[in-house]
């Protein structure tokens, strides 16, 4: 099974403003910042917070032709996403595609943190799933 050797990374969520959801999310409920980040490459502004075995990550857009700000548009502020690190993504794409599951990315590109490729919506009952590399973490898992 491709995602056996999976764990939850992060779950991603959707803001307008960054600023009022650190204002939520740390502030109000305790979360601890760990990292606060612009990535142009990707159109967007991301806080990662420490959720104990895993992280937030708050994404908003600063691109308006972003996918994430027309996810923002569409659906409003909200979950956008779970992401699973895996030991080798490229295997686990193979391994994926090999059972039909539709991607959105057929192979993996650079990410924050080490390569990501996005599974669709579509073939996981509505909910987007990021697949995750960690730089430096082939084969270690």
């Amino acid at each position: 099974m491709p995602l056996t050797h999976a764990r939850i990374d992060h779950v991603g969520i959707v803001v307008h403003d960054l600023d009022d959801a650190l204002a939520t999310y740390r502030d109000g409920l305790g979360f601890r910042l760990l990292e606060r980040l612009n990535a142009p490459d990707h159109g967007v502004e991301i806080a990662f917070l420490d959720a104990g075995t895993g992280s937030i990550e708050l994404l908003s857009p600063t691109d308006g032709d972003s996918g994430t700000a027309r996810f923002l548009a569409r659906r409003g502020e909200g979950a956008h996403h779970v992401c699973f690190a895996v030991p080798d993504i490229r295997r686990t794409l193979e391994e994926l595609r090999a059972q039909g599951l539709r991607l959105i990315d057929e192979t993996p590109r650079r990410g924050v943190h080490g390569l990501i490729a996005f599974i669709h919506p579509q073939a996981a009952h509505g909910l987007m799933i990021e697949l995750l590399q960690k730089d430096g973490a082939h084969g270690r898992e």
